[in-house]
């Protein structure tokens, strides 16, 4: 179902309110001796990209957390609508949990007809786990090195780049590439970013636009040069990366988040017992050292930040959406 900005923005401050608990219910643990049996993690990608990464960075860790098993799980397809849609259907009992990013909960409700799933009535959200920046990516023998080069290149030749999919973050800031930068670019979408990075690697698309984890060890190994980087300023493995202001691209400072969802219907005692444990995890350095290395930083979060983070994100993306007439 898709929302305008209006209604997504009241259903989102409708959520806010259900979302509010008293102090002392926040840190109640849910009815029963839960968990009493295995925790599902649920990505809605291929493994090998940004989303599978953060789901068994976090779910290995949990375990130790919680006393309980804690399984992964890729359901991936329509560009992450065929596992979201399974997790919104799934029991509201805390034992499945969904690793989800902004362009799935702040995108697709702008971009998908028929996306099979409600953001915000279909899920509670539980916390950020991130704030990364895309990475784009050349093959390490490219003669590109720079933004400047990709869009002299661009002028001369038709240029293509790769994408984990239709409607992920990556395909709109191609998208703002070449509508607002003038750097004309032909979409090549993949089903996730693993099958991409062969196919960049190889040479045969130009360049790729996809999350720093899934590209870091590539770059560390000197298999893929960075051009940029989308965030404000540099992170871990990616420091020696310029920004795409740093490259004169103004007004262009783009965070792919990820963060952990429950199907809307569960008990609100139980969700803000897995916020609290889930936060205990993502603070620990065995989660957020990792991240760093991969160019993000840890950002747990309550489920109310999370749910404002949401409302922001879609309001930039729906007026760039908009702009283009995109749909899918």
């Amino acid at each position: 179902m898709q929302h305008s900005r209006r209604e997504f923005s009241a259903l989102l401050g409708g959520l806010l309110g259900a979302l509010a608990l008293p102090a002392e219910t926040a840190v109640m643990s849910p009815a029963g001796d839960f968990p009493n049996q295995p925790i599902r993690f649920i990505s809605p990608f291929p493994p090998g990209g940004g989303n599978d990464f953060h789901m068994r960075l976090v779910s290995n860790e949990l375990t130790n957390v919680v006393g309980q098993s804690v399984v992964a799980e890729n359901r991936g397809g329509a560009g992450g609508n065929i596992g979201t849609k399974y997790v919104a259907e799934a029991k509201a009992d805390g034992y499945t949990v969904l690793t989800s990013q902004v362009s799935i909960m702040a995108v697709n409700p702008a971009l998908y007809t028929a996306p099979g799933f409600d953001p915000v009535k279909s899920f509670l959200p539980i916390t950020q786990i991130n704030a990364a920046p895309l990475a784009i990516v050349v093959a390490a023998d490219s003669p590109l090195k720079t933004l400047a080069d990709l869009r002299s290149a661009s002028r001369s030749r038709s240029l293509t780049y790769a994408t984990p999919g239709n409607g992920t973050l990556s395909h709109l800031l191609g998208v703002v590439l070449e509508k607002d930068a003038g750097i004309p670019l032909t979409h090549v979408p993949y089903r996730g970013a693993a099958p991409a990075l062969v196919d960049v690697m190889g040479g045969q698309v130009n360049l790729m636009i996809t999350s720093t984890s899934s590209v870091a060890g590539h770059v560390t190994q000197g298999k893929l040069r960075a051009l940029a980087v989308s965030s404000a300023r540099r992170v871990g493995v990616f420091k020696e990366t310029p920004t795409m202001e740093d490259q004169g691209f103004r007004d262009m400072s783009y965070d792919d988040w990820y963060g952990f969802f429950v199907p809307g219907k569960t008990p609100r005692a139980l969700l803000q017992f897995v916020n609290v444990e889930l936060r205990k995890t993502l603070a620990d350095r065995a989660i957020s050292e990792p991240l760093l290395v991969q160019g993000a930083e840890a950002a747990p979060s309550t489920p109310e930040e999370l749910t404002r983070i949401m409302r922001e994100e879609h309001g930039r993306w729906l007026k760039v959406i908009k702009a283009q007439q995109l749909k899918l």
